[in-house]
């Protein structure tokens, strides 16, 4: 008994080690890959709403002129500017921007991720399978990608993890004492995931609404009445989506992603996406086979093969009903993202984030039965040494595979990241030297060379309220640029040329030097 105890204990000890080695490995990722800087339009415009946010507002006055203070997929609409995405990730990273720690909120994420996926697990499979998913989890190159960057896709796996876990406790446990805290997490937390990525929270909930539908068929009076619960629970917290609209737009039902793009749209038809004739369900099968395909490579970093022990776990778990629940979510997500026109590879299919735990536990639950849990009917006439050699080859073949990820394809993957888009640190440095902080406040005119990241990075300097010490615009032209200027009389004022980083120009350059300057 003690054995066994000391057992477990080591097995939940390893678990840890792996939370900790996953908050490490994030938070060197971030600070080495990233620069803890935003990369893609998506982040920029989390950061600009969490700074927002971070003093108590949704919207602020839309500027002079728009475009010269353009944040991506941030909207200017009726003398209003906010952000087109969903309230629920600003909200927490706001918290984080509020105390001036926005650079720890991925890898704590991405930590407690771990945990609770290691929980999740061990209500399915054993410890031991359980250490083995969170361990694929945490060495995914999908993973490290999502969970070291601003984007949303960690606060929803945080979310939805939550969300299964809170209904687990209520209907698989056989407690007698009252299940209203754990039917209060799973409500609450797919609300929030309908705040946070409505159209994931929809693929996550899909395969958990037919399990209620059968609970509410059933006898049970009492586990009627957790379904109910969580159904109206999770609808009103959603149902403040439309109030965050409302607040923003004047209209419930406008969506703000239409106001920076007309045809950004759910379905299929002319008028949707940029696909000739509109949205069509071959471009659905395509988008889906090509986020598929980049899976394939990026889900644990074995090019072509992430899926390849996927269907022994599905044979492994096939009578497991909590395990049929937690499978479901990855089809079930490719299937509610059909139809959206648009995918996203470049952090791998991240639209299908919450799918991994999906994949992991199955690829887990299929080493375990191709080592050592084939059913006796399959295995017991074979003779011994076919059974170790079994577990010799597919242990050798699954070592190969994770030491490849490691030594060759996880470093190569992040590797392409640094420097995305030219969004680097170097570029924040002329305006951090003693020199130029002693031209403050200024407002500096960003006159762009070659891409808008030449003003986009600066930003990062800045805040939509304006009171840092120095202010970027992009210059629209020189009647704009002197409109802009009018705002702030207080200020000084520069031009700023990214291929001269260090001078500031009190003039516009002459334009014969900036075209000479171009050709080289």
């Amino acid at each position: 008994m003690k054995s066994h105890l000391r057992l477990i204990f080591r097995w939940d000890h390893l678990a840890l080690l792996v939370c900790l080695a996953t908050v490490a490995a994030t938070a060197s990722i971030g600070l080495n890959i990233f620069e803890n800087l935003p990369h893609i339009e998506d982040e920029v415009a989390y950061v600009w709403q969490a700074n927002v946010i971070a003093r108590g507002n949704l919207t602020l006055q839309s500027p002079v002129c728009p475009n010269c203070f353009l944040v991506p997929f941030v909207v200017d609409y009726n003398g209003l500017r906010f952000g087109k995405y969903p309230i629920g990730w600003p909200v927490v990273l706001s918290f984080a921007v509020w105390l001036g720690k926005r650079a720890w909120l991925p890898p704590l994420l991405a930590g407690i991720n771990i945990g609770l996926a290691y929980q999740l697990f061990k209500k399915i499979f054993d410890k031991k399978t359980a250490l083995l998913a969170i361990f694929l989890i945490a060495s995914s190159p999908f993973f490290l990608m999502n969970a070291s960057s601003l984007l949303a896709h960690n606060w929803s796996l945080f979310l939805t993890l939550t969300f299964i876990l809170g209904w687990f406790d209520v209907f698989f446990t056989n407690e007698k004492a009252p299940k209203i805290l754990a039917a209060s997490v799973a409500a609450l937390s797919l609300g929030v995931l309908a705040l946070t990525r409505p159209m994931s929270a929809l693929g996550i909930a899909l395969p958990f609404t037919f399990h209620g539908i059968f609970i509410l068929l059933g006898k049970d009076k009492t586990a009627r009445h957790y379904v109910l619960m969580i159904g109206l629970i999770a609808g009103l917290v959603a149902s403040l989506h439309f109030v965050w609209q409302f607040s923003v737009t004047g209209n419930p039902w406008l969506n703000p992603y239409e106001l920076w793009w007309p045809y950004d749209k759910i379905g299929f038809g002319p008028g949707v996406g940029l696909q000739e004739g509109g949205y069509s369900l071959r471009a659905a099968y395509s988008n889906a086979n090509f986020s598929l395909w980049v899976g394939s490579h990026d889900l644990f970093g074995w090019p072509y093969f992430s899926y390849i022990l996927v269907p022994f776990g599905i044979f492994a778990l096939f009578r497991n009903k909590k395990a049929w629940l937690v499978g479901l979510i990855f089809p079930s997500l490719v299937f509610v993202y059909l139809f959206y026109w648009i995918g996203a590879w470049l952090f791998g299919p991240r639209y299908y984030f919450e799918g991994l735990i999906s994949i992991s536990m199955l690829t887990a639950a299929g080493i375990r039965f191709l080592t050592d849990k084939m059913p006796l009917n399959l295995s017991h006439h074979l003779p011994q040494w076919i059974h170790s050699a079994r577990f010799i080859l597919i242990t050798s073949l699954v070592i190969i595979l994770i030491l490849g990820n490691f030594i060759f394809y996880l470093p190569l993957r992040l590797t392409s990241l640094q420097g995305l888009y030219g969004h680097q640190k170097k570029r924040l440095e002329p305006f951090l030297v003693p020199q130029a902080q002693e031209l403050t406040p200024a407002l500096v005119i960003v006159h762009m060379q070659h891409d808008w990241v030449e003003y986009g990075t600066l930003l990062e300097l800045s805040t939509p309220y304006n009171d840092t010490p120095f202010i970027f615009t992009f210059s629209r032209g020189e009647e704009l640029d002197q409109k802009v200027a009018a705002q702030f009389p207080e200020r000084n004022l520069f031009h700023y040329y990214a291929d001269e980083p260090y001078k500031f120009f009190i003039t516009p350059r002459p334009l014969e030097i900036s075209e000479s300057r171009e050709a080289d």
